[in-house]
């Protein structure tokens, strides 16, 4: 998957496509991956946040991550209202081991927690991005597909938001070389399909 735009180069962020077996699982547990999907523009919109609580006197951060927050909950009000509409109730859901495996590449010394925490958080959004796309090509609802489909521009441009923000704090050969270091990661994680559909499993 690349993102470009007028700030920053072209990407190619994904080290590995997602697996036709993922498709397969989530097309054949279409409510649990729209349950699953509301947890996860919940725990988007709380990861912005919580960068702007902890680094409130980045400004540039706080003000863009703003912007991320608002429409991160606006998506998960979206998402549940087509729970709503399929009889799903909004409840708890087992996370994989994608986010903690993420979370746990995050060094806990500054300013490199800072890095790896914009980092790690626009390669999710990355993901989601390439799988709500994946998810509107074969999802066999047109109208949940076209929902899908609304949705992935969003995605692409958090990425790209997470990305600009990580080259202004930190310099461009650091940012490309950890970003390099962590898609490899995050592919990994992916590589062994998580038994339960889920939309980073």
């Amino acid at each position: 998957m690349s993102v470009t735009s007028a700030t920053q180069p072209l990407i190619n962020t994904l080290k590995q496509p997602s697996s036709e077996a993922w498709v397969k699982q989530a097309i054949a547990n279409l409510n649990i991956i729209l349950l699953d999907h509301s947890h996860c523009e919940r725990k988007a919109a709380g990861v912005a946040l919580n960068l702007m609580f902890r680094y409130p006197s980045n400004t540039k951060l706080v003000r863009m991550l703003t912007a991320i927050a608002r429409e991160e909950l606006e998506h998960f009000e979206l998402v549940n209202q087509w729970l709503e509409r399929r009889g799903i109730p909004l409840g708890p859901l087992a996370a994989p081991p994608y986010g903690a495996g993420m979370n746990a590449q995050i060094r806990r010394n500054e300013p490199e927690r800072l890095l790896d925490s914009l980092l790690v958080s626009g390669l999710i959004e990355a993901r989601s991005h390439e799988r709500l796309g994946l998810l509107a090509a074969g999802c066999p609802d047109p109208e949940l597909a076209q929902f899908y489909r609304g949705l992935m521009a969003s995605e692409a441009r958090h990425f790209g938001v997470y990305w600009l923000l990580a080259d202004t704090y930190f310099e461009r050969s650091l940012v490309t070389n950890r970003l390099e270091e962590l898609a490899i990661v995050e592919s990994e994680l992916l590589a062994t399909l998580h038994p339960e559909p889920r939309i980073h499993s």
